[in-house]
């Protein structure tokens, strides 16, 4: 079982950045795919982008042109970089592996909070 570990988070202003990370026990081309998700208190956990092992990228509409994700595989890291942050952007934030068909493996999330 792949093991996913995060770290980055942290309290920004609005307008601020922040850039998470994502450090796997294997390979990040073992996957299909990797990403971030985020959940708010009381919500359903959305994606927030996604990156394939042939490096096309996904974003969520809520943060395309704000965020970016990208990737290291010689650390097999996967970052998300958080541009011009919102206060509707906190949440916990989640990192997340495709090895066949769906996000199976997941860490244990970095909380992000940004104060209006």
């Amino acid at each position: 079982q792949v093991q996913l570990v995060e770290s980055g988070g942290g309290l920004a202003q609005a307008g601020g950045s922040l850039r998470l990370s994502c450090a796997a026990s294997g390979s990040i081309f073992s996957f299909n795919a990797m990403g971030w998700y985020r959940q708010a208190p009381g919500k359903q956990r959305d994606m927030v982008a996604t990156i394939t092992r042939f490096g096309s990228t996904n974003y969520a509409d809520s943060v395309k042109g704000r965020f970016t994700i990208s990737r290291d595989s010689a650390k097999n890291t996967v970052y998300l970089q958080m541009n011009s942050l919102k206060p509707e952007d906190t949440a916990v934030y989640y990192c997340t592996a495709n090895s066949g068909a769906v996000f199976d493996s997941w860490g244990q999330g970095t909380q992000v909070t940004v104060s209006s």
